[in-house]
């Protein structure tokens, strides 16, 4: 099929202001997350004209391969923190609107020719943006996922040979692997002669857990330095001995505070007051 044959490429270029004017308000008054609070009416427009130009270009080229202006588009997309739902809606939306300009005084006939059309030459260009949107989104949850990895577990110099690193939320197996590498790695990177374990922000401490910390000390043991574990509330205390988990091996202070003061200690250095 030839471009003489598509129904959409000239009615597109003579009306796109009507109809990039109607699909705006549309994705207006149908957005899920009122992004339009914070997103400019330009950007709504730009958007709109980013679409059309993928139609007008997929009509012009229609054996060629999805172009990457439709990856870029997705892309966008999600980083404007669009929905699939608000995506699809306004997708549908657009199609709705190009096919009533299209068909105000057509006939029955005419309108199913044209919904043929729709499957053939936009139904197409739709999927892929839909496709892209997805792998887009994925790339994106994964290099987050990453990032909250490497957040997760933080080792922070916060003396000469003495560091800190302050857990928050729950230990699963995948994040204690991390504390470990971290720790390690920290250990030698810092040359820390101590290290602190701050478990204020851990919520729980069952066995798992205690147990990883154990591992984790004894780790940091073995590469040459001391760990100590701070920040347990009475709470994580009781549950600690009614479970029976023994950290007898483990130096622990209930405050961050005394914890630094024990690695000042253990390091031949202590807080001095200056006095007035």
């Amino acid at each position: 099929m030839n471009q003489a044959s598509n129904p959409f490429l000239a009615f597109i270029q003579g009306n796109r202001e009507e109809l990039i004017e109607k699909w705006e308000l549309k994705m207006k008054k149908e957005d899920d997350q009122k992004l339009s609070s914070v997103i400019s009416d330009h950007t709504y427009t730009n958007i709109c004209n980013e679409y059309i130009n993928i139609l007008i270009h997929s009509f012009m080229n229609p054996d060629d391969e999805p172009s990457s202006k439709i990856g870029d588009f997705s892309q966008k997309i999600v980083q404007l923190g669009w929905s699939l739902r608000f995506l699809t809606t306004s997708l549908s939306d657009m199609n709705k609107i190009l096919f009533e300009m299209m068909t105000l005084n057509s006939t029955e006939e005419e309108k199913m020719s044209l919904v043929w059309a729709f499957d053939h030459w936009i139904a197409p260009v739709n999927s892929e943006v839909l496709h892209q949107y997805a792998s887009s989104w994925e790339r994106t949850v994964s290099l987050q996922k990453i990032a909250l990895q490497e957040l997760s577990a933080p080792l922070i110099p916060v003396f000469d040979n003495i560091t800190v690193m302050p857990l928050v939320g729950t230990i699963d197996t995948e994040r204690a692997k991390r504390i470990m590498e971290n720790l390690l790695q920290g250990v030698v990177k810092h040359r820390a002669e101590v290290v602190l374990i701050d478990i204020t922000g851990v919520p729980v401490v069952d066995t798992m857990v205690a147990h990883h910390i154990i591992q984790a000390s004894e780790a940091v043991r073995l590469v040459g330095a001391k760990c100590l574990l701070v920040g347990i509330r009475p709470e994580i205390a009781q549950t600690i001995v009614n479970l029976g988990i023994d950290l007898s091996q483990v130096i622990t202070k209930n405050s961050l505070q005394k914890g630094i003061e024990s690695a000042l200690e253990m390091t031949n250095r202590q807080i001095v007051s200056l006095g007035e």
